[in-house]
C-alpha cells in the first residue's frame, strides 16, 4: 500500500474487483454498440415508418432535441446514457461514496480511521479523490472504446468526429461528478449504506426517468430542469463536435455543491455510533 494519499489507494485497492468487472463491462458494452452501429445504418434499423422514432425518444439518444436517434450520432450518445451505462457508473460511485464515510460509521471503525490522526478534510478529500479516479477510469474506458471504433469506422467517422467522442467524454465525467457530490454529502450525513446507495439510485436512475417523461408529455415539460440528463447530453455533444459548456456547468456546479456540502456536514457532525 502506497504511503502517500493512503485512504486514497486503500478505498481503490479494496474495490478493486468490483472495479475491474465494471471497467471491462463498460468496454464490451461500448464496443458492442459501434459493431451495431458499424453493421446496421441507422435509417435501416428505424426503417419500419417514414417519420422516423418518436421524438420522445432523443432521451435515449443523449440529446435535448436536435439529434435523432435514427443517426450515428444518436445511435452512438445512446450507448453513452443507455441504462446499461448508467448503472456501471452508478455502481462504482455508490459503491465508493458509501464506503467515504457512512459505511465506516455503519461498522464502528471510523474512530480508527481517525486515530492517526487523519482530520476530517483528509479523510473526505482522499475518499473524494478515490470516488473522481474510478469515475474518471470508467468514463475513459466507454470514450476510448467509441473512439476506437469510429476512427476505424469511415462511415461513422464522415458523421462523427473524434472531437465530439472526447467532448462527450467530457460531459459523461460531469455527469458522474454531479452524482458524486450529493453521495458523498449523503455519505458524509448519513450512517448507513443503504442510505448512499438509495440515494445514488434516486438521483441516477429516478432522474433518467424523470428526464424521459418530462420529453414524452408535455404537460410536466419543465420537469426535465430538475434531472441531470437534461444537461447531460452526449449524443449532441457527438453531433456538434463540441462540448456543450452550459450543461456541462451545471453538471460540474450541481457536483461541487454537493462536495461542499459534505465538507461542511461531516465537519460539524458526531462520527460516533
Amino acid at each position: 500500500m502506497r504511503t502517500r494519499l493512503p485512504l486514497l489507494w486503500l478505498a481503490l485497492h479494496r474495490r478493486r474487483r468490483m472495479l475491474t468487472a465494471v471497467l471491462v463491462g463498460m468496454v464490451a458494452f461500448e464496443a458492442l454498440i459501434v459493431v451495431v452501429t458499424n453493421t446496421i445504418p441507422p435509417e435501416q434499423l428505424f426503417s419500419s415508418g417514414t417519420k422516423g422514432p418518436p421524438s420522445a425518444y432523443r432521451a435515449f439518444s443523449g440529446s435535448s432535441g436536435e439529434v435523432s436517434l435514427a443517426s450515428y450520432p444518436g445511435l452512438l450518445g445512446a450507448g453513452l446514457v443507455h441504462p446499461f451505462w448508467i448503472a456501471l457508473q452508478l455502481t462504482a460511485v455508490g459503491s465508493l461514496t458509501a464506503a467515504a464515510v457512512a459505511a465506516d460509521v455503519e461498522s464502528g471503525t471510523i474512530e480508527l480511521v481517525m486515530v492517526r490522526p487523519v482530520t476530517r478534510a483528509r479523510l473526505l478529500a482522499e475518499r473524494t479523490g478515490a470516488c473522481l479516479l474510478a469515475s474518471a477510469g470508467v468514463t475513459a474506458a466507454a470514450t476510448l472504446t467509441v473512439a476506437v471504433g469510429v476512427a476505424l469506422s469511415p462511415e461513422i467517422h464522415a458523421e462523427v468526429g473524434l472531437g465530439g467522442v472526447f467532448a462527450a467524454g467530457l460531459m459523461g465525467f460531469g455527469f458522474t461528478l454531479c452524482m458524486i457530490g450529493p453521495a458523498l454529502a449523503v455519505s458524509a450525513a448519513g450512517r448507513t449504506r443503504s442510505r448512499v446507495l438509495g440515494a445514488v439510485v434516486t438521483f441516477g436512475a429516478v432522474g433518467f426517468a424523470v428526464n424521459f417523461i418530462a420529453l414524452a408529455w408535455e404537460p410536466v415539460a419543465p420537469l426535465r430542469f430538475a434531472s441531470p440528463f437534461h444537461y447531460y447530453t452526449p449524443g449532441d455533444a457527438l453531433a456538434r463536435g463540441a462540448v456543450l459548456w452550459p450543461q456541462l456547468a451545471v453538471l460540474v456546479g450541481v457536483g461541487t455543491a454537493g462536495l461542499l456540502a459534505a465538507h461542511v456536514l461531516l465537519r460539524h457532525r458526531d462520527l460516533a455510533r
